[in-house]
């Protein structure tokens, strides 16, 4: 039995094919949302980059990965769309294919678990999805296995090719495609993975207030040494510890009655010589 490989199709003429597929399906009727790659990194943003480095993380893509990015940068994923827990896509190859993958719910014992670690640390949704976040959160996240992004036994997946591989190239095509689209709206990982991006915000100060810890004795200085440092006397001052009172000398006032007034005696006025007329 003999098998035949399929001549070589330049990455321009696929461009060109899924174009004017793309143009016939939209004249028809159809409503599509292409995803292309180009040069370099797939995706560009942390969400997305994340994504991408968790599927090329696991030997068990790592035969079909690279084909599923030479298609999506030709342009073959000439559809996909996310919606809760689901993933569609088109992609054309000598025909057109439809792929499906599903990805399982986040266990609420692991989602629990993201929350309390990371929501004291997230001030505001804007700065979730932009990945704004310090480095301790994004590797929370992000964890292989404990993290918001699955592993391989909660992807399932289904392709309408002939191709009998564990995971075909047009798959492997539209899990990279996820991560472009994770690029733009990052908030789809979280409604792919049916949970809530807000109940980060929410729950964020639940375990209460941060503690501030007290600077140690030996920082602290005492008032007779900001008085030496300073030359200023700060006993008998609010901010005179009780050691400093002890040890400082008693001084005695003066009571001075308020009603007591001082007399000033008055100059008589010196009497001018009387001149003789």
């Amino acid at each position: 039995m003999y098998f035949h490989w399929k001549p070589y199709v330049p990455v321009a003429k696929r461009r060109e094919q899924a174009e004017r597929t793309v143009a016939r399906l939209k004249k028809a009727g159809k409503d599509l949302t292409p995803v292309t790659a180009g040069r370099g990194a797939i995706a560009r943003t942390f969400w997305g980059k994340a994504w991408c480095q968790n599927l090329e993380r696991y030997s068990d893509y790592a035969n079909r990965l690279p084909r599923g990015r030479s298609y999506l940068r030709n342009g073959s994923v000439i559809d996909l769309s996310i919606a809760a827990g689901e993933v569609a896509a088109q992609v054309l190859g000598s025909s057109l294919y439809r792929i499906q993958v599903k990805i399982a719910e986040v266990p609420a014992t692991k989602w629990k678990g993201i929350v309390q670690d990371c929501a004291q640390s997230i001030d505001s949704l804007v700065e979730l999805l932009q990945g704004k976040l310090s480095t301790a959160v994004m590797e929370r996240i992000s964890r292989p296995g404990a993290g918001l992004f699955p592993s391989p036994q909660e992807i399932a997946f289904s392709c309408s090719c002939p191709d009998s591989a564990v995971m075909c190239k047009h798959v492997a095509a539209t899990l990279y495609g996820i991560g472009v689209r994770l690029d733009a709206e990052p908030a789809l990982l979280f409604r792919l993975r049916k949970v809530e991006a807000d109940e980060l915000i929410a729950r964020a100060g639940e375990a209460g207030p941060l503690v501030q810890k007290a600077p140690r004795a030996s920082r602290i200085l005492n008032a007779s040494q900001v008085a030496g440092v300073f030359g200023i006397d700060l006993v008998g001052s609010e901010t005179t510890t009780s050691a400093d009172r002890a040890s400082a000398p008693v001084r005695k006032k003066t009571a001075v009655s308020r009603k007591a007034k001082v007399k000033i005696p008055k100059r008589k006025a010196a009497k001018r010589p009387v001149r003789p007329r």
